[in-house]
């Protein structure tokens, strides 16, 4: 299990590793908690929309689904990890992204994505600080994303 959560990739022989972006929990609580706000409003606007006179029930479905599904989730996610390279941006399940592959880098709230040239996309999800996750992914990459 944990050869899908870490970077399997062998690391070439003039390849070190930088740095490494693993998930933070209070970024993972905050994601989970305006998932958890849109699911609430969402189960019951679709109550409210059919008719249903306990529209209040619709906040208790989307709140305890969103809170079922984080905690179940939580210890996997949070072991993820990346490891930024001189080479390469090495993510779990063998994924290797050549520095010179990569194309741009977007900030989706606690997530960083990024984008390679041939369109392919990844997520290094829950950043305390996604700011400086992309600065250093931009630093090492040496031109413009």
């Amino acid at each position: 299990m944990a050869d899908l959560l870490t970077p399997t990739a062998d690391l070439h022989e003039d390849e070190t590793v930088l740095e490494s972006f693993q998930g933070n929990r209070s970024s993972y609580i905050r994601t989970n908690a305006w998932i958890a706000a849109g699911a609430m409003a969402a189960g019951m606007g679709i109550l409210w929309a059919i008719g249903n006179p306990f529209v209040w029930t619709g906040a208790v479905g989307g709140l305890a689904a969103v809170l079922v599904r984080g905690a179940y989730l939580m210890s996997d996610e949070l072991a993820v990890r990346w490891d930024l390279t001189n080479l390469r941006l090495l993510g779990p399940g063998g994924r290797a992204i050549p520095l010179e592959d990569m194309d741009q880098l977007n900030k989706l709230g606690s997530f960083v994505q990024v984008i390679t040239k041939s369109g392919d996309k990844h997520l290094i999800k829950y950043q305390a600080d996604p700011q400086a996750t992309m600065a250093a992914i931009k630093r090492q990459h040496g031109g413009p994303l």
